[in-house]
């Protein structure tokens, strides 16, 4: 079958294009899928690159779980399609069913989730023509919306699901969300919206107007002068502040929240190390909270919204998989909003 494989950690050169990679066959209580549309998300090129660091070592190479990683490995966690096979064990009326895929593989309550395999990561994922998963991981969905518009959700949407459960927003809050542009970011706007939350957005004047219509009540320039001001002046006293960037803008944004605020963080896209004055945290009595990825409950209280066709799929550009190097490069370049999708279209 045709696919990509990183070969190891590094640049654009680990991932290799190939058209004779052996198709897998699923085992007792699995299914394979005929992928339709993989999106690609922050976690393949941090992955690539080996950037997760370990507890001791900031600087090594590893994967998300922060550990040594085995290569080959087909990335590519977001995936739509139809079930193709079936393993021993699985009901094969699930043949042909359209099914978007749960990508956090484990068993066991939430404890369990920081030591889940990630599909794309600790398992093999949808940058190929087929890919195998337990079959409780597929779920069958019913939208009208494409397999590069579904693909759009499952990493992203389940991560701003996560934050928002984590955080217990509620209607009725003033949500300030941070990389408004990107996948997560517009997952947040839109979901956090759903709660009946006001949300502020921060992002680049270029990418404001598309975040204004996923939801937000109003948006913030991320590179203002003084940006703890400016949201004070925007949003008044936060009661939320849902965050994927983190870096220099760590201490102004927990400056906008009010007493009792919350905190809550799923990535550090402009750096993981960062300063902040504690008296800010004890007098406020802030809390700050720790999200990565989402539960199978997360995930299924997602497909839900998707099947109520409650949900605006943020799909900014599609790629043919023998071309998924330059869609990492448009990836880390950052200049769309929304997410990016790789189709199994054949090289010509």
């Amino acid at each position: 079958m045709r696919a990509v494989l990183l070969t190891g950690f590094g640049g654009p050169d680990q991932l290799e294009y190939r058209e004779d990679v052996p198709e897998p066959t699923p085992a007792a209580g699995q299914v394979r899928v005929r992928v339709g549309a993989t999106a690609l998300n922050n976690t393949d090129i941090w992955t690539r690159e080996g950037a997760y660091g370990s507890p001791d070592d900031p600087s090594a190479s590893a994967g998300w779980r922060r550990e040594p990683m085995t290569f080959p490995r087909i990335q590519g966690a977001d995936v739509v399609g139809r079930i193709d096979q079936v393993g021993p064990g699985v009901d094969e009326a699930r043949l042909g069913e359209r099914v978007m895929v749960d990508p956090m593989i484990y068993t066991g309550g939430e404890r369990e989730l920081v030591t889940t395999e990630y599909l794309g990561s600790e398992w093999d994922g949808g940058f190929a023509e087929l890919v195998v998963v337990p079959a409780a991981n597929a779920h069958a969905v019913q939208s009208s919306l494409s397999d590069a518009e579904l693909a759009t959700f499952p990493t992203a949407y389940t991560t701003a699901m996560r934050m928002l459960n984590r955080a217990n927003v509620s209607a009725g809050e003033t949500v300030i969300v941070t990389g408004a542009g990107g996948g997560v970011g517009s997952a947040l706007v839109q979901l956090a919206t759903l709660r009946g939350a006001r949300v502020v957005a921060v992002t680049t004047p270029a990418k404001r107007e598309r975040v204004l219509k996923l939801g937000a009540d109003a948006a913030v320039d991320r590179d203002a002068v003084n940006l703890a001001a400016e949201l004070r002046r925007v949003a008044g006293e936060a009661d939320v502040v849902a965050d994927v960037v983190a870096g220099p803008s760590f201490s102004a944004l927990l400056r906008s929240l009010g007493p009792l605020g919350r905190y809550v963080v799923a990535g550090a896209i402009a750096g993981p190390l960062v300063e902040t004055d504690l008296r800010t945290v004890y007098l406020q009595q802030l809390t700050l909270v720790g999200s990565s990825f989402g539960t199978h409950d997360d995930f299924a209280q997602l497909l839900q919204h998707i099947n109520r066709g409650e949900l605006t799929a943020p799909l900014a550009e599609t790629y043919p998989l023998h071309e998924l190097t330059a869609a990492q490069a448009a990836f880390t370049a950052k200049d769309f909003v929304g997410k990016l999708v790789v189709t199994p279209e054949p090289a010509p």
